[in-house]
C-alpha cells in the first residue's frame, strides 16, 4: 500500500476553461453512436432495472446523466465547475434531472439519500479517498449501490487508482463489490486503450 505522501495527485485543470471542448473526447461527449451505445449497455447492467434516485458526482457536461435519465432514472448531478453545470443543464433540459454546483467529495444534497451513486474518473483526484468513500456510503439508502469507474493512466508517471486499492477501501463499507475490467472494451473509449480502466459496482 502506498503511503499517503506517495499517492499520485491529479493535475491542476481549470474545468471552466476545459468545459467548451470537454465533449470532444469520445468517452466524454458520447457523440459517436457506437460509444454512446457501449456506455448505455454498461449503465443498463450497473444500474437498477427500475427507475431510481441516482446521484452523478463530478457529472461534467452530463453525458452519463443523460443516458441514465433516458433509462428512466431520476438524476441529481453535482460538479464543481459552473460551466460544466450549465452545459449539463442544457443537455438534459426537459428531463427528470437537477444539477447542483458543489464539491463531489461533499455534495450539497442535505439529508437527501439515493439508490445509486455514479462516479466516473473522480475519486482518484480527491484527497483522502477513504474518507470520501465513507461519506458517499452515507448518502446511499440501504440496499443501494456505488458505481465507481476509475483507472490508472500513463506509463512514465502513472496517475489514478488501481482496482485492488479501491476494492480494499470499499471492503469495510460494502456488502459486496465486483470489478469489471473495461480496458478491452474499445467501444467505450472510441478506440483501443492499453492502460487500466475498470468499474467497481458495490452494494451497501
Amino acid at each position: 500500500m502506498r503511503k499517503k505522501s506517495d499517492e499520485p495527485t491529479a493535475p491542476s485543470i481549470d474545468w471552466d476553461l476545459a468545459a467548451a471542448a470537454f465533449d470532444e473526447e469520445p468517452d466524454h461527449g458520447l457523440r459517436d453512436p457506437e460509444v454512446r451505445a457501449a456506455w448505455a449497455r454498461r449503465l443498463r447492467a450497473w444500474l437498477p432495472e427500475r427507475g431510481c434516485d441516482l446521484l452523478d458526482l463530478g457529472c461534467g457536461t452530463g453525458s452519463l446523466s443523460l443516458l441514465a435519465a433516458e433509462q428512466g432514472h431520476r438524476v441529481t448531478g453535482v460538479d464543481l465547475s459552473p460551466a460544466m453545470i450549465d452545459l449539463a443543464r442544457a443537455k438534459l433540459a426537459g428531463r427528470d434531472a437537477v444539477f447542483l454546483l458543489g464539491d463531489a467529495a461533499a455534495p450539497p444534497v442535505g439529508e437527501q439519500r439515493f439508490d445509486t451513486l455514479l462516479v466516473r474518473h473522480v475519486l482518484w483526484t480527491l484527497p483522502d479517498p477513504a474518507r470520501v468513500l465513507r461519506h458517499w456510503r452515507g448518502l446511499v439508502r440501504p440496499g443501494g449501490r456505488l458505481v465507481l469507474v476509475e483507472g490508472v493512466w500513463g506509463t512514465v508517471a502513472p496517475v489514478g487508482m488501481a482496482a485492488d486499492r479501491l476494492t480494499a477501501l470499499l471492503a469495510p463499507l460494502t456488502e459486496q463489490a465486483r470489478v469489471e475490467r473495461l480496458s478491452q472494451d474499445a467501444g467505450l473509449w472510441g478506440g483501443a486503450v492499453t492502460d487500466e480502466r475498470y468499474a467497481v459496482v458495490a452494494t451497501v
